[in-house]
Protein backbone atom coordinates (compact mmCIF):
# COMPACT_ATOMS: atom_id res chain seq x y z
CA UNK A 1 0.00 0.00 0.00
CA UNK A 2 2.77 2.40 0.99
CA UNK A 3 4.79 1.46 -2.10
CA UNK A 4 1.86 2.30 -4.38
CA UNK A 5 1.36 5.64 -2.61
CA UNK A 6 5.06 6.52 -2.93
CA UNK A 7 5.03 5.59 -6.64
CA UNK A 8 1.96 7.77 -7.24
CA UNK A 9 3.55 10.73 -5.45
CA UNK A 10 6.85 10.32 -7.33
CA UNK A 11 5.05 10.18 -10.68
CA UNK A 12 3.16 13.36 -9.76
CA UNK A 13 6.39 15.03 -8.66
CA UNK A 14 8.10 14.46 -12.02
CA UNK A 15 5.28 16.32 -13.84
CA UNK A 16 4.60 19.12 -11.33
CA UNK A 17 5.41 22.49 -13.00
CA UNK A 18 5.34 24.48 -9.75
CA UNK A 19 8.59 24.70 -7.70
CA UNK A 20 6.57 25.46 -4.51
CA UNK A 21 4.46 22.31 -4.61
CA UNK A 22 7.41 20.24 -5.88
CA UNK A 23 9.41 21.27 -2.80
CA UNK A 24 6.43 20.51 -0.56
CA UNK A 25 5.87 17.05 -2.06
CA UNK A 26 9.60 16.19 -2.02
CA UNK A 27 9.66 17.06 1.68
CA UNK A 28 6.71 14.72 2.39
CA UNK A 29 8.40 11.94 0.43
CA UNK A 30 11.71 12.44 2.24
CA UNK A 31 9.91 12.34 5.59
CA UNK A 32 7.90 9.29 4.46
CA UNK A 33 4.79 11.06 5.81
CA UNK A 34 2.34 8.39 4.67
CA UNK A 35 -0.63 9.96 6.45
CA UNK A 36 -0.25 13.29 4.67
CA UNK A 37 0.57 11.63 1.34
CA UNK A 38 -2.54 9.46 1.64
CA UNK A 39 -4.67 12.57 2.28
CA UNK A 40 -3.35 14.14 -0.93
CA UNK A 41 -3.44 11.04 -3.14
CA UNK A 42 -6.64 9.33 -1.93
CA UNK A 43 -8.48 10.43 -5.09
CA UNK A 44 -8.86 13.61 -7.11
CA UNK A 45 -10.68 16.89 -6.46
CA UNK A 46 -14.06 16.40 -8.08
CA UNK A 47 -15.07 18.83 -10.80
CA UNK A 48 -18.76 19.71 -10.33
CA UNK A 49 -21.23 22.55 -10.87
CA UNK A 50 -19.14 24.77 -8.58
CA UNK A 51 -16.10 23.86 -10.72
CA UNK A 52 -13.20 23.04 -8.40
CA UNK A 53 -12.55 24.25 -4.89
CA UNK A 54 -10.09 23.02 -2.30
CA UNK A 55 -7.07 23.62 -0.13
CA UNK A 56 -3.83 24.72 -1.82
CA UNK A 57 -1.05 22.15 -1.83
CA UNK A 58 0.60 19.34 -3.80
CA UNK A 59 -1.29 16.30 -5.07
CA UNK A 60 -4.56 15.53 -6.88
CA UNK A 61 -6.72 16.20 -3.78
CA UNK A 62 -5.44 19.79 -3.50
CA UNK A 63 -5.64 22.94 -5.62
CA UNK A 64 -2.39 23.40 -7.53
CA UNK A 65 -1.06 24.14 -11.01
CA UNK A 66 -1.09 20.47 -12.06
CA UNK A 67 -4.78 20.13 -11.15
CA UNK A 68 -5.64 23.45 -12.84
CA UNK A 69 -3.77 22.56 -16.06
CA UNK A 70 -5.72 19.27 -16.24
CA UNK A 71 -8.99 21.13 -15.59
CA UNK A 72 -8.21 23.67 -18.30
CA UNK A 73 -7.27 20.92 -20.77
CA UNK A 74 -10.55 19.11 -20.02
CA UNK A 75 -12.54 22.32 -20.49
CA UNK A 76 -10.75 23.04 -23.78
CA UNK A 77 -11.48 19.51 -25.06
CA UNK A 78 -15.15 19.88 -24.05
CA UNK A 79 -15.48 23.25 -25.82
CA UNK A 80 -13.96 21.84 -29.02
CA UNK A 81 -16.36 18.89 -28.95
CA UNK A 82 -19.17 21.46 -28.67
CA UNK A 83 -17.95 22.95 -31.96
CA UNK A 84 -16.15 25.99 -30.51
CA UNK A 85 -12.84 25.35 -32.31
CA UNK A 86 -11.72 28.97 -32.46
CA UNK A 87 -13.87 30.26 -29.60
CA UNK A 88 -12.80 32.90 -27.10
CA UNK A 89 -12.32 31.94 -23.43
CA UNK A 90 -12.09 34.90 -21.05
CA UNK A 91 -10.26 34.40 -17.74
CA UNK A 92 -10.52 36.38 -14.51
CA UNK A 93 -8.88 35.90 -11.12
CA UNK A 94 -8.95 37.24 -7.57
CA UNK A 95 -6.04 38.15 -5.26
CA UNK A 96 -5.68 34.81 -3.47
CA UNK A 97 -2.47 32.83 -3.31
CA UNK A 98 -1.73 31.27 -6.74
CA UNK A 99 -4.76 32.86 -8.48
CA UNK A 100 -2.61 34.68 -11.03
CA UNK A 101 -0.58 31.51 -11.76
CA UNK A 102 -3.76 29.48 -12.29
CA UNK A 103 -5.14 32.15 -14.64
CA UNK A 104 -1.94 32.20 -16.70
CA UNK A 105 -1.85 28.39 -16.90
CA UNK A 106 -5.45 28.41 -18.14
CA UNK A 107 -4.64 31.00 -20.82
CA UNK A 108 -1.65 28.90 -21.97
CA UNK A 109 -3.68 25.69 -22.16
CA UNK A 110 -6.54 27.33 -24.09
CA UNK A 111 -4.06 28.87 -26.55
CA UNK A 112 -2.24 25.54 -26.93
CA UNK A 113 -5.56 23.82 -27.69
CA UNK A 114 -6.26 26.25 -30.55
CA UNK A 115 -8.82 28.35 -28.71
CA UNK A 116 -8.44 32.11 -28.19
CA UNK A 117 -7.82 33.30 -24.64
CA UNK A 118 -8.12 36.73 -23.02
CA UNK A 119 -7.17 37.48 -19.41
CA UNK A 120 -8.57 40.36 -17.35
CA UNK A 121 -5.88 42.97 -16.62
CA UNK A 122 -5.58 42.41 -12.84
CA UNK A 123 -7.49 40.88 -9.91
CA UNK A 124 -11.11 42.06 -10.35
CA UNK A 125 -14.54 41.15 -8.96
CA UNK A 126 -16.12 37.94 -10.28
CA UNK A 127 -19.10 39.91 -11.73
CA UNK A 128 -16.70 41.71 -14.09
CA UNK A 129 -15.69 38.31 -15.51
CA UNK A 130 -19.35 37.21 -15.78
CA UNK A 131 -20.08 40.49 -17.61
CA UNK A 132 -17.03 40.13 -19.90
CA UNK A 133 -18.20 36.73 -21.23
CA UNK A 134 -21.35 38.16 -22.79
CA UNK A 135 -19.79 41.53 -23.61
CA UNK A 136 -16.96 39.92 -25.62
CA UNK A 137 -19.03 37.09 -27.09
CA UNK A 138 -16.90 34.42 -25.43
CA UNK A 139 -17.80 30.71 -25.57
CA UNK A 140 -16.74 30.23 -21.95
CA UNK A 141 -15.22 31.99 -18.97
CA UNK A 142 -13.10 30.91 -16.03
CA UNK A 143 -12.84 32.75 -12.71
CA UNK A 144 -10.04 31.69 -10.37
CA UNK A 145 -11.47 32.34 -6.90
CA UNK A 146 -12.47 30.62 -3.69
CA UNK A 147 -14.89 33.46 -2.92
CA UNK A 148 -15.29 33.62 0.89
CA UNK A 149 -13.51 30.36 1.77
CA UNK A 150 -10.56 30.33 4.23
CA UNK A 151 -7.16 31.75 3.12
CA UNK A 152 -5.64 28.33 2.42
CA UNK A 153 -8.26 27.57 -0.29
CA UNK A 154 -8.57 28.41 -3.95
CA UNK A 155 -11.05 27.49 -6.66
CA UNK A 156 -11.87 27.37 -10.34
CA UNK A 157 -15.32 28.49 -11.47
CA UNK A 158 -16.48 27.79 -15.05
CA UNK A 159 -19.09 29.71 -17.04
CA UNK A 160 -20.41 28.94 -20.50
CA UNK A 161 -21.15 31.45 -23.26
CA UNK A 162 -24.51 32.51 -21.83
CA UNK A 163 -22.59 34.06 -18.92
CA UNK A 164 -24.03 31.60 -16.39
CA UNK A 165 -22.14 29.02 -14.35
CA UNK A 166 -22.24 25.44 -15.62
CA UNK A 167 -25.06 23.05 -14.73
CA UNK A 168 -25.49 19.33 -15.50
CA UNK A 169 -24.74 17.67 -17.82
CA UNK A 170 -21.90 20.08 -18.77
CA UNK A 171 -20.14 19.48 -15.44
CA UNK A 172 -20.02 15.69 -15.91
CA UNK A 173 -18.97 16.07 -19.56
CA UNK A 174 -16.10 18.40 -18.59
CA UNK A 175 -15.13 16.09 -15.69
CA UNK A 176 -14.91 13.17 -18.14
CA UNK A 177 -12.57 15.18 -20.39
CA UNK A 178 -10.41 16.11 -17.36
CA UNK A 179 -10.18 12.43 -16.37
CA UNK A 180 -9.05 11.61 -19.91
CA UNK A 181 -5.92 13.80 -19.59
CA UNK A 182 -3.35 11.03 -19.15
CA UNK A 183 -0.28 13.15 -18.50
CA UNK A 184 0.61 16.83 -18.31
CA UNK A 185 3.26 16.19 -20.95
CA UNK A 186 0.40 15.78 -23.48
CA UNK A 187 -0.96 19.28 -22.76
CA UNK A 188 0.63 21.98 -24.96
CA UNK A 189 1.34 25.18 -23.00
CA UNK A 190 2.84 27.94 -25.14
CA UNK A 191 4.42 30.91 -23.37
CA UNK A 192 2.47 33.54 -25.33
CA UNK A 193 -0.37 33.96 -27.82
CA UNK A 194 -3.22 35.08 -25.55
CA UNK A 195 -4.49 38.62 -24.97
CA UNK A 196 -4.29 40.58 -21.75
CA UNK A 197 -7.32 42.85 -21.78
CA UNK A 198 -7.11 46.56 -21.04
CA UNK A 199 -9.59 48.54 -18.91
CA UNK A 200 -12.19 48.85 -21.69
CA UNK A 201 -14.10 45.80 -20.40
CA UNK A 202 -14.12 47.24 -16.88
CA UNK A 203 -15.26 50.60 -18.26
CA UNK A 204 -18.11 48.88 -20.13
CA UNK A 205 -19.10 47.09 -16.91
CA UNK A 206 -19.08 50.38 -14.97
CA UNK A 207 -21.20 52.03 -17.68
CA UNK A 208 -23.79 49.29 -17.12
CA UNK A 209 -23.76 49.81 -13.34
CA UNK A 210 -25.10 53.34 -13.95
CA UNK A 211 -28.15 51.84 -15.66
CA UNK A 212 -29.13 49.91 -12.52
CA UNK A 213 -30.34 53.14 -10.89
CA UNK A 214 -33.37 55.32 -11.65
CA UNK A 215 -32.47 58.48 -13.53
CA UNK A 216 -33.58 61.07 -10.99
CA UNK A 217 -33.37 59.08 -7.75
CA UNK A 218 -31.92 60.68 -4.60
CA UNK A 219 -28.26 59.74 -3.99
CA UNK A 220 -27.79 60.96 -0.41
CA UNK A 221 -27.31 57.83 1.71
CA UNK A 222 -23.95 57.68 3.47
CA UNK A 223 -22.18 54.34 3.72
CA UNK A 224 -19.35 52.54 5.47
CA UNK A 225 -17.75 49.99 3.16
CA UNK A 226 -15.53 46.95 3.70
CA UNK A 227 -13.97 44.88 0.93
CA UNK A 228 -13.13 42.09 3.42
CA UNK A 229 -9.48 42.02 2.17
CA UNK A 230 -10.78 41.23 -1.33
CA UNK A 231 -10.87 42.83 -4.76
CA UNK A 232 -14.06 44.91 -4.53
CA UNK A 233 -12.87 48.31 -3.32
CA UNK A 234 -11.68 50.07 -6.49
CA UNK A 235 -14.61 48.92 -8.62
CA UNK A 236 -17.20 49.75 -5.96
CA UNK A 237 -15.71 53.20 -5.31
CA UNK A 238 -15.70 53.90 -9.06
CA UNK A 239 -19.34 52.80 -9.36
CA UNK A 240 -20.41 54.92 -6.37
CA UNK A 241 -18.54 57.96 -7.72
CA UNK A 242 -20.16 57.61 -11.15
CA UNK A 243 -23.58 57.31 -9.49
CA UNK A 244 -23.03 60.46 -7.44
CA UNK A 245 -23.32 58.85 -4.00
CA UNK A 246 -21.23 60.28 -1.14
CA UNK A 247 -17.84 58.47 -1.07
CA UNK A 248 -18.09 55.48 1.29
CA UNK A 249 -16.06 55.61 4.52
CA UNK A 250 -13.64 52.71 4.15
CA UNK A 251 -12.77 50.09 6.74
CA UNK A 252 -9.09 50.71 6.01
CA UNK A 253 -7.81 47.56 7.75
CA UNK A 254 -9.79 45.45 5.23
CA UNK A 255 -9.76 47.76 2.19
CA UNK A 256 -6.92 46.30 0.11
CA UNK A 257 -6.46 42.76 -1.21
CA UNK A 258 -4.62 40.46 1.19
CA UNK A 259 -4.67 36.71 0.53
CA UNK A 260 -4.03 35.97 4.21
CA UNK A 261 -7.22 37.79 5.38
CA UNK A 262 -5.47 38.81 8.61
CA UNK A 263 -8.40 40.45 10.45
CA UNK A 264 -11.01 37.69 10.06
CA UNK A 265 -11.29 33.98 10.86
CA UNK A 266 -13.38 33.47 7.70
CA UNK A 267 -13.58 36.25 5.07
CA UNK A 268 -17.37 35.96 4.86
CA UNK A 269 -19.61 38.79 6.13
CA UNK A 270 -22.00 36.17 7.54
CA UNK A 271 -19.37 34.66 9.86
CA UNK A 272 -19.18 35.82 13.50
CA UNK A 273 -16.70 38.67 13.97
CA UNK A 274 -16.16 39.39 10.27
CA UNK A 275 -18.13 42.66 10.46
CA UNK A 276 -16.72 43.90 13.79
CA UNK A 277 -14.36 46.45 12.21
CA UNK A 278 -17.18 47.75 9.99
CA UNK A 279 -19.44 48.17 13.02
CA UNK A 280 -16.66 50.05 14.83
CA UNK A 281 -16.26 52.38 11.82
CA UNK A 282 -20.02 52.97 11.73
CA UNK A 283 -20.09 53.92 15.41
CA UNK A 284 -17.45 56.57 14.59
CA UNK A 285 -19.05 57.92 11.41
CA UNK A 286 -22.84 57.31 11.87
CA UNK A 287 -23.65 56.40 8.23
CA UNK A 288 -27.09 55.36 6.95
CA UNK A 289 -25.94 51.82 6.22
CA UNK A 290 -22.91 49.52 6.06
CA UNK A 291 -22.05 47.71 2.83
CA UNK A 292 -19.70 44.70 2.75
CA UNK A 293 -18.55 42.60 -0.18
CA UNK A 294 -17.05 39.16 0.15
CA UNK A 295 -13.49 38.80 -1.24
CA UNK A 296 -14.48 38.32 -4.90
CA UNK A 297 -17.29 40.91 -4.57
CA UNK A 298 -20.10 38.81 -5.98
CA UNK A 299 -21.94 38.93 -2.65
CA UNK A 300 -23.23 42.01 -0.85
CA UNK A 301 -23.94 42.28 2.87
CA UNK A 302 -25.89 45.15 4.43
CA UNK A 303 -25.97 46.29 8.05
CA UNK A 304 -28.17 48.96 9.62
CA UNK A 305 -28.52 50.75 12.92
CA UNK A 306 -31.12 48.98 15.03
CA UNK A 307 -31.73 50.79 18.29
CA UNK A 308 -28.41 51.86 19.77
CA UNK A 309 -26.20 49.46 17.80
CA UNK A 310 -25.67 47.93 14.37
CA UNK A 311 -26.85 44.61 13.01
CA UNK A 312 -26.46 42.67 9.79
CA UNK A 313 -29.59 42.27 7.74
CA UNK A 314 -30.23 38.68 6.74
CA UNK A 315 -29.85 37.87 3.04
CA UNK A 316 -33.60 37.27 2.92
CA UNK A 317 -34.28 40.74 4.33
CA UNK A 318 -32.07 42.41 1.70
CA UNK A 319 -33.65 40.18 -0.96
CA UNK A 320 -37.13 41.40 -0.01
CA UNK A 321 -36.03 45.05 0.21
CA UNK A 322 -34.48 45.00 -3.28
CA UNK A 323 -37.58 43.27 -4.67
CA UNK A 324 -39.90 45.85 -3.10
CA UNK A 325 -37.71 48.65 -4.46
CA UNK A 326 -37.79 47.21 -8.00
CA UNK A 327 -41.59 46.78 -7.81
CA UNK A 328 -41.89 50.40 -6.62
CA UNK A 329 -39.86 51.43 -9.68
CA UNK A 330 -42.20 49.52 -12.01
CA UNK A 331 -39.93 46.58 -12.88
CA UNK A 332 -41.42 43.81 -15.01
CA UNK A 333 -40.22 40.25 -15.61
CA UNK A 334 -39.62 37.16 -13.51
CA UNK A 335 -38.54 37.35 -9.87
CA UNK A 336 -36.53 34.21 -9.06
CA UNK A 337 -34.97 32.75 -5.93
CA UNK A 338 -33.51 29.50 -4.65
CA UNK A 339 -35.77 27.11 -2.75
CA UNK A 340 -33.86 27.83 0.48
CA UNK A 341 -34.65 31.55 0.32
CA UNK A 342 -37.66 33.26 1.91
CA UNK A 343 -41.16 32.70 0.52
CA UNK A 344 -41.72 36.45 1.03
CA UNK A 345 -40.38 37.09 -2.50
CA UNK A 346 -43.28 35.04 -3.89
CA UNK A 347 -45.78 37.15 -1.93
CA UNK A 348 -44.23 40.41 -3.18
CA UNK A 349 -44.20 39.18 -6.80
CA UNK A 350 -47.76 37.85 -6.60
CA UNK A 351 -49.14 41.14 -5.27
CA UNK A 352 -47.32 43.00 -8.07
CA UNK A 353 -48.67 40.55 -10.68
CA UNK A 354 -45.18 39.36 -11.61
CA UNK A 355 -44.02 35.79 -12.39
CA UNK A 356 -42.15 34.09 -9.53
CA UNK A 357 -39.88 31.06 -9.87
CA UNK A 358 -38.10 28.88 -7.30
CA UNK A 359 -34.93 27.08 -8.41
CA UNK A 360 -32.31 24.81 -6.88
CA UNK A 361 -29.67 26.49 -4.74
CA UNK A 362 -27.04 28.49 -6.57
CA UNK A 363 -26.95 31.22 -9.16
CA UNK A 364 -26.21 28.68 -11.88
CA UNK A 365 -29.93 27.83 -11.55
CA UNK A 366 -31.39 31.23 -10.64
CA UNK A 367 -29.70 32.88 -13.65
CA UNK A 368 -31.47 30.45 -15.99
CA UNK A 369 -35.01 31.45 -14.93
CA UNK A 370 -37.01 32.41 -18.01
CA UNK A 371 -37.54 36.15 -18.41
CA UNK A 372 -35.41 36.90 -15.35
CA UNK A 373 -35.60 40.47 -14.06
CA UNK A 374 -34.38 39.93 -10.49
CA UNK A 375 -32.92 36.97 -8.68
CA UNK A 376 -31.57 36.43 -5.18
CA UNK A 377 -30.49 33.76 -2.73
CA UNK A 378 -30.29 34.01 1.04
CA UNK A 379 -26.47 33.63 1.03
CA UNK A 380 -26.13 37.37 0.20
CA UNK A 381 -26.31 36.91 -3.58
CA UNK A 382 -28.37 39.32 -5.73
CA UNK A 383 -28.73 39.65 -9.51
CA UNK A 384 -30.24 43.07 -10.24
CA UNK A 385 -29.05 43.48 -13.86
CA UNK A 386 -29.45 40.07 -15.52
CA UNK A 387 -28.93 41.46 -19.03
CA UNK A 388 -25.45 42.65 -17.98
CA UNK A 389 -24.34 40.07 -15.40
CA UNK A 390 -26.10 36.70 -15.42
CA UNK A 391 -24.82 35.92 -11.93
CA UNK A 392 -24.82 37.44 -8.48
CA UNK A 393 -23.17 40.86 -8.38
CA UNK A 394 -22.16 42.54 -5.11
CA UNK A 395 -21.36 45.86 -6.80
CA UNK A 396 -24.70 46.55 -8.52
CA UNK A 397 -26.59 45.18 -5.49
CA UNK A 398 -24.70 47.70 -3.30
CA UNK A 399 -25.72 50.53 -5.64
CA UNK A 400 -29.38 49.50 -5.62
CA UNK A 401 -29.68 49.11 -1.84
CA UNK A 402 -27.97 52.49 -1.38
CA UNK A 403 -30.45 54.05 -3.83
CA UNK A 404 -33.30 52.54 -1.80
CA UNK A 405 -31.79 53.84 1.47
CA UNK A 406 -31.50 57.29 -0.17
CA UNK A 407 -35.14 57.26 -1.28
CA UNK A 408 -36.32 56.24 2.18
CA UNK A 409 -34.04 58.84 3.78
CA UNK A 410 -35.71 61.55 1.68
CA UNK A 411 -39.03 60.37 3.19
CA UNK A 412 -37.60 60.39 6.73
CA UNK A 413 -37.63 56.58 6.80
CA UNK A 414 -35.14 53.70 6.96
CA UNK A 415 -34.68 50.21 5.56
CA UNK A 416 -36.08 48.81 8.83
CA UNK A 417 -39.26 50.87 8.38
CA UNK A 418 -39.78 49.30 4.95
CA UNK A 419 -39.19 45.81 6.39
CA UNK A 420 -41.91 46.55 8.98
CA UNK A 421 -44.29 47.60 6.20
CA UNK A 422 -43.60 44.38 4.28
CA UNK A 423 -44.26 42.29 7.42
CA UNK A 424 -47.63 43.98 7.98
CA UNK A 425 -48.56 43.64 4.31
CA UNK A 426 -47.47 40.02 3.74
CA UNK A 427 -46.95 38.51 7.23
CA UNK A 428 -43.69 38.41 9.18
CA UNK A 429 -41.36 36.03 7.32
CA UNK A 430 -38.58 35.22 9.78
CA UNK A 431 -35.70 33.06 8.60
CA UNK A 432 -32.71 31.46 10.28
CA UNK A 433 -30.10 28.84 9.55
CA UNK A 434 -28.63 25.90 11.38
CA UNK A 435 -25.22 25.34 9.81
CA UNK A 436 -22.83 22.63 11.01
CA UNK A 437 -19.22 22.64 9.77
CA UNK A 438 -17.52 19.21 9.91
CA UNK A 439 -14.00 17.87 9.50
CA UNK A 440 -15.35 14.44 8.53
CA UNK A 441 -17.70 14.58 5.52
CA UNK A 442 -19.23 11.21 6.42
CA UNK A 443 -21.03 12.93 9.30
CA UNK A 444 -23.11 14.90 6.77
CA UNK A 445 -24.08 11.75 4.86
CA UNK A 446 -24.95 10.07 8.18
CA UNK A 447 -27.22 12.97 9.21
CA UNK A 448 -29.06 12.90 5.85
CA UNK A 449 -29.42 9.10 6.13
CA UNK A 450 -30.82 9.40 9.66
CA UNK A 451 -33.41 11.99 8.59
CA UNK A 452 -34.52 9.75 5.70
CA UNK A 453 -34.69 6.56 7.78
CA UNK A 454 -36.33 8.12 10.85
CA UNK A 455 -38.15 11.20 9.53
CA UNK A 456 -39.43 13.66 12.15
CA UNK A 457 -43.21 14.04 12.34
CA UNK A 458 -43.17 17.44 14.06
CA UNK A 459 -40.76 20.26 14.87
CA UNK A 460 -41.33 22.81 17.66
CA UNK A 461 -44.75 21.22 18.23
CA UNK A 462 -45.80 22.02 14.64
CA UNK A 463 -46.92 18.95 12.67
CA UNK A 464 -45.01 18.26 9.44
CA UNK A 465 -47.74 18.26 6.80
CA UNK A 466 -45.52 17.28 3.89
CA UNK A 467 -42.02 15.89 3.32
CA UNK A 468 -40.27 16.16 -0.06
CA UNK A 469 -37.12 14.14 -0.70
CA UNK A 470 -35.51 16.36 -3.32
CA UNK A 471 -33.32 13.51 -4.64
CA UNK A 472 -36.48 12.49 -6.53
CA UNK A 473 -36.81 15.92 -8.17
CA UNK A 474 -40.18 17.68 -8.52
CA UNK A 475 -42.25 19.00 -11.43
CA UNK A 476 -40.20 22.20 -11.44
CA UNK A 477 -36.87 21.09 -9.89
CA UNK A 478 -34.18 18.67 -11.06
CA UNK A 479 -33.00 16.11 -8.46
CA UNK A 480 -30.66 17.30 -5.69
CA UNK A 481 -29.57 15.96 -2.32
CA UNK A 482 -31.99 17.65 0.06
CA UNK A 483 -35.09 17.30 2.23
CA UNK A 484 -37.94 19.82 2.44
CA UNK A 485 -40.42 19.82 5.30
CA UNK A 486 -43.63 21.82 5.09
CA UNK A 487 -45.13 22.62 8.50
CA UNK A 488 -48.18 24.57 9.59
CA UNK A 489 -46.80 28.13 9.27
CA UNK A 490 -43.17 27.08 8.74
CA UNK A 491 -40.77 25.49 6.27
CA UNK A 492 -37.44 23.66 6.71
CA UNK A 493 -34.92 22.56 4.07
CA UNK A 494 -31.87 20.43 4.88
CA UNK A 495 -29.02 20.00 2.39
CA UNK A 496 -25.25 19.43 2.26
CA UNK A 497 -23.38 22.56 1.12
CA UNK A 498 -22.08 22.42 -2.44
CA UNK A 499 -18.92 24.42 -1.71
CA UNK A 500 -17.98 23.87 1.94
CA UNK A 501 -17.86 20.92 4.41
CA UNK A 502 -21.18 21.95 6.00
CA UNK A 503 -24.65 20.60 6.57
CA UNK A 504 -27.06 23.48 6.10
CA UNK A 505 -30.62 23.71 7.42
CA UNK A 506 -32.77 26.64 6.30
CA UNK A 507 -35.71 27.58 8.50
CA UNK A 508 -38.61 29.93 7.90
CA UNK A 509 -41.66 30.76 9.98
CA UNK A 510 -44.51 33.00 8.84
CA UNK A 511 -46.53 34.89 11.45
CA UNK A 512 -49.60 36.90 10.37
CA UNK A 513 -49.41 40.54 11.53
CA UNK A 514 -52.51 42.74 11.78
CA UNK A 515 -50.79 46.09 12.36
CA UNK A 516 -47.45 47.72 13.15
CA UNK A 517 -48.21 47.59 16.89
CA UNK A 518 -48.31 43.75 16.70
CA UNK A 519 -44.79 43.47 15.26
CA UNK A 520 -42.82 43.15 18.55
CA UNK A 521 -45.05 40.26 19.71
CA UNK A 522 -44.83 38.57 16.30
CA UNK A 523 -41.02 38.89 16.27
CA UNK A 524 -40.72 37.41 19.77
CA UNK A 525 -42.96 34.51 18.75
CA UNK A 526 -40.93 33.92 15.56
CA UNK A 527 -37.62 33.90 17.48
CA UNK A 528 -38.96 31.33 19.98
CA UNK A 529 -40.31 29.12 17.20
CA UNK A 530 -37.08 29.24 15.17
CA UNK A 531 -35.02 28.29 18.25
CA UNK A 532 -37.34 25.36 18.98
CA UNK A 533 -37.21 24.14 15.37
CA UNK A 534 -33.40 24.33 15.44
CA UNK A 535 -33.24 22.32 18.65
CA UNK A 536 -35.65 19.62 17.44
CA UNK A 537 -33.99 19.39 14.02
CA UNK A 538 -30.54 19.00 15.61
CA UNK A 539 -31.85 16.11 17.67
CA UNK A 540 -33.56 14.47 14.67
CA UNK A 541 -30.42 14.72 12.52
CA UNK A 542 -28.07 13.73 15.35
CA UNK A 543 -25.83 16.77 14.85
Amino acid sequence: MHDELIAQAQAWLTEDPDPDTRTELARLLDAQDHTELAARFSGTLQFGTAGLRGELGAGPMRMNRSVVIRAAAGLAAYLKKQGHDNGLVVIGYDARHKSHDFAMDTAAVMTGAGLRAAVLPRPLPTPVLAFAIRHLGAVAGVEVTASHNPPRDNGYKVYLGDGSQIVPPADADIAAEIAAVASLTTVPRPTHGWDTLDDSVLDAYLTRTDAVLSKDSPRTARTVYTAMHGVGKDVLLAAFARAGFPPPALVTEQADPDPDFPTVAFPNPEEPGAMDLAFAKARETTPDLIIANDPDADRCAVAVQDGTDWRMLRGDEVGALLAAHLVHRGATGTFAESIVSSSLLGRIAEKAGLPHVETLTGFKWIARAEGLRYGYEEALGYCVDPDGVRDKDGITAALLITELASRLKSEGRTLLDLLDDLAVEHGLHATDQLSVRVEDLSLIAAAMHRLREQPPTELAGLPITRTDDLTQGTESLPPTDGLRYTLDGARVIVRPSGTEPKLKCYLEVVIPVASHTDLPTARAKATTLLESIKRDLSAAAGI
